[in-house]
């Protein structure tokens, strides 16, 4: 008899956006006639940039045409994409990468999940928490976890981010060997500035730890001072390995492009003590059960760096930090306390007095017909927060912000 990997028996309940997706559908199905307006899932809503169009119309005659058809391409994505992103994203901030610690992938979110793959299951992993659910899932379904004991699991270091330590996480008290950082944060849209993140890569330096460092967000930082890739912290390219993506800021959530940054220095050991370089094994997994994105889109993500692609996207994160505004300041003026929406699209908010974080989504979508995220599907520290994104129009953005002020009895 075929058996199953029982630790995917571990996972609590369905998927947290899937939970969303179901409660939203029995609600829509009984009152056929709201206007539902979603600022739950981090999806974006307006159109690719018209350069991104024009590179992805330009390679799909490259296509139609014996002369230029491309087939399988290399797994570790097209130089010509690679190039643009050293030196755009990297050199920029004074980054030298080389172009085989670059991996071109279908996203962020698959990068994240995939990357435990190359660690052993003897790994302690540390999230913060409230944490991106698919960092702690996979491990979960790894074998990494433990078994799961009063919300939390076993063999898991969480790491407490909430209103109290100003969302910002202490370093572990226990040695742990895999880290997983999110900044600017999803969720609670906060961000670290150098000398904290500093604290981390002399962490994982003085320990042997590998920091998983995902960046989706760098482009929605406003402030100065605030790292936009943990490579600008001295010492974090022989520890750290760094994802980026084109969702959300140029709009590929539905086109599927990223990044994943594996420098060659970045060593972990087997269990005789010798260092074997991640960035190996990273493009064995890579060649092995990938094929790599198809080349029209490559073209069309080659496309966000020219000078008008640069401009256009610009334009894009101006659109959603114009609606993270909206948010924030219209939450304020009800009186919730709110965090983020200065450096990221997400809005974090604690719920009402009397609320949890379901109870609080429940009256949202019943009283005004407004789907967020709660918290706690985060984590349990998330327990007591919800999250709001910036992703939606501006029209109905505004909107949900309206009914907040007018029909929201709290």
């Amino acid at each position: 008899m075929a058996l199953i990997n029982e630790n995917y028996l571990k996972l609590p309940g369905s998927y947290l956006f899937a939970e969303i997706a179901r409660r939203v559908a029995k609600f829509k199905e009984d009152n056929p006639s709201a206007n539902i307006i979603r600022l739950g899932i981090g999806d974006v809503t307006r159109p690719l940039p018209e350069a991104v169009i024009k590179g992805l119309h330009t390679a799909v005659d490259e296509m139609a045409d014996g002369r230029t058809f491309r087939g399988y391409g290399p797994e570790q994505g097209y130089q010509f994409l690679i190039e643009k992103i050293i030196a755009t994203d990297y050199q920029s901030l004074g980054i030298n990468l080389d172009v085989d610690e670059v991996f071109v992938s279908d996203g962020s979110k698959s990068d994240v999940g995939n990357i435990q793959e190359i660690f052993g299951v003897d790994n302690k992993v540390a999230i913060t928490d409230p944490v991106y659910p698919v960092y702690l899932d996979t491990n979960v379904m790894a074998g990494r976890s433990g078994d799961l004991l009063n919300g939390k699991f076993a063999g898991v270091t969480y790491l407490t981010c909430n209103a109290d330590n100003n969302f910002t996480p202490s370093l572990p008290e226990e040695k742990v060997d895999i880290i997983y950082l999110c900044f600017p944060n999803n969720p609670t849209g906060t961000t670290l500035p150098k000398g904290e993140l500093k604290k981390w890569v002399d962490y994982a330096r003085a320990n042997g730890a590998i920091i998983l460092y995902d960046a989706a967000y760098e482009a929605y930082i406003q402030e100065p001072g605030i790292p936009h890739s943990i490579y600008e912290i001295e010492g974090a390219k022989d520890v750290a390995i760094e994802f980026r993506t084109f969702s959300k800021n140029a709009g590929f959530t539905g086109t599927r492009c990223a990044f994943t940054v594996v420098p060659k220095t970045v060593m972990a050991a087997t269990k005789d003590g010798s260092q074997y370089p991640l960035n190996k094994l990273w493009n064995r997994r890579q060649t092995t059960k990938f094929n790599g994105v198809p080349y029209i889109v490559q073209r069309g993500a080659e496309a966000v760096y020219t000078p008008a692609g640069q401009q256009q996207i610009k334009a894009l994160v101006s659109y959603y930090m114009a609606n993270a505004k909206t948010i924030r300041e219209g939450l304020k003026s009800v009186g919730l306390a709110v965090f983020g929406g200065v450096n990221a699209p997400y809005i974090w908010l604690k719920t009402p007095q009397g609320y949890d974080s379901w109870s609080f989504f429940d009256k949202l979508l019943h009283d005004v017909n407004i789907v967020g995220t709660p918290g706690a599907g985060f984590g349990p520290v998330g327990e007591g927060y919800f999250r709001l994104t910036a992703f939606g129009s501006q029209e109905s953005t505004q909107e949900a912000i309206d009914r907040i002020k007018t029909q929201l009895s709290l």
